[in-house]
């Protein structure tokens, strides 16, 4: 007969993995929002508009509210599918466990932009990742944020 915590252990460690993947999700989102808020805010400013910090604060915060949600989305489609590859390959490589999720978390990210700008009615649906240097930016929290979640969710 199998022992209780035998049987309840593939719980236990899909809940232990579910704190950090959100927390890693939210600093993504935030992340994606706050940059590409300022992108936008700057390409006004390079047009000649003068945007004072209290506006730059106001509208940051009025993205995170309105935007964050919706990129959290995009990040969401984007990373399922990632991140589970990652983790099957973390199996078979364990030593490169927190690289790719790391990377998993950022290719995931510009997959699911990409895929969302294809079927936008507009060019692109998030400015800032129009060019690469943007796209970077945006992509840079997604790979920090897998990073986090990596190290959370190290066993030691």
């Amino acid at each position: 007969m199998k022992d209780a915590n035998a049987i309840r252990s593939p719980d236990r460690r899909w809940t232990r993995h579910l704190a950090p993947l959100l927390l890693a999700w939210l600093l993504a989102a935030v992340w994606g929002s706050v940059v590409q808020t300022q992108w936008n805010l700057q390409a006004l400013v390079g047009l000649g508009v003068d945007v004072r910090a209290a506006e730059r604060a106001r509208t940051t915060w009025q993205d995170l509210i309105s935007f964050a949600p919706v990129y959290a989305g995009i990040l969401a489609a984007g990373w399922l599918p990632a991140l589970a590859a990652a983790s099957c390959l973390a199996r078979r490589w364990p030593s490169w466990r927190s690289p790719l999720l790391a990377a998993a978390a950022g290719v995931g990210m510009v997959a699911a932009v990409r895929c969302v700008d294809a079927a936008a009615p507009m060019p692109v649906f998030i400015d800032a990742t129009r060019h690469l240097p943007g796209l970077l930016a945006m992509a840079a929290g997604a790979v920090i944020a897998g990073l986090l979640y990596a190290r959370r969710t190290a066993r030691h």
